[in-house]
């Protein structure tokens, strides 16, 4: 998941240097929803695994 919030990123920037200022802000929305949702499953991952030792 964290891949493909790094490569929204890169489309957001690409997107944005071209001058596609609607494509950027979509992909960097998108980007943005999928690395908090990647932190939040991290998070939970990380506190099962204590919980589990």
């Amino acid at each position: 998941m964290l891949r493909y919030a790094i490569i929204f990123l890169i489309i957001a920037i690409v997107a944005g240097i071209f001058g596609f200022g609607g494509i950027a802000g979509t992909s960097a929305g998108i980007a943005k929803i999928l690395f908090f949702v990647f932190l939040v499953l991290f998070a939970i991952s990380f506190v099962l695994k204590f919980i589990k030792r």
